[in-house]
């Protein structure tokens, strides 16, 4: 993994690039155009799994006894309560089935939002999160972070429901969202696989990979 800085507006906010091979490799994937749906779906799911692996390296272990074929013995497990994923909808579903491989215990909240096509704010829907956010650590999982728009308004949301610990997770940042949302919600860790050039007129990540959503369901 690597730290990078990134210059916003008025701030100064430190990002986690996650530049293990496999997941740039399956990054330059998705972006070729002629990737198919179902292909851009696997893909998407298997850069969750790897990036669920990075997010999750600094969760407290506490020992346990267990009995082992041939003896008891002293291990680690995870300690307190399991981690929530909450994806935002639609897009950040794509994220979901991966990281749940290597969760299964994992609890999910479902953050529906959708940006409004003139103005680019995000515009609620649909919530519904486990009651105990509070002992949980929360990844907010949404494969674009551009405008950062929806992800504030996510955070807002998860943050209003009791959520402490919250931590951004996507494929794809752009410098103008990384600025914003550390902005708002500075205590709010961002891990992505890239940080791209630049918004475009449009509120599109460049050079990106279009619209995730999109091309995660056909429906362009």
């Amino acid at each position: 993994m690597a730290n990078t800085d990134v210059t916003g507006a008025e701030i100064r906010a430190t990002v986690t690039v996650v530049d293990h091979p496999l997941v740039q490799h399956k990054l330059t994937l998705l972006r070729q155009k002629e990737r198919s749906t179902k292909g851009f779906r696997q893909i998407l799911n298997e850069i969750g799994m790897l990036l669920a692996y990075e997010v999750t390296r600094d969760l407290p272990l506490e020992r346990v006894t267990i009995e082992t074929p041939i003896q008891a013995m002293e291990a680690p497990q995870i300690a307190g309560k399991k981690l929530v994923l909450a994806p935002i909808l639609r897009a950040g579903v794509g994220f979901l089935d991966g990281m749940l491989s290597l969760v299964p215990s994992a609890r999910v909240a479902h953050v529906g939002l959708y940006r409004d096509p003139e103005t680019l704010e995000a515009v609620e829907y649909y919530f519904k999160a486990p009651s105990d956010l509070a002992d949980r650590t929360v990844l907010v999982l949404d494969p674009m972070l551009a405008t950062a728009n929806s992800a504030i308004a996510a955070i807002d949301l998860l943050k209003q429901r009791g959520a402490r610990d919250l931590r951004f997770v996507c494929l794809l940042a752009a410098p103008e969202g990384v600025a914003k949302l550390q902005a708002r919600h500075p205590d709010v860790p961002v891990w992505t696989a890239s940080i791209d050039s630049h918004l475009n007129d449009h509120g599109y990540i460049v050079p990106g990979l279009g619209d995730a959503g999109d091309r995660m369901y056909g429906t362009r």
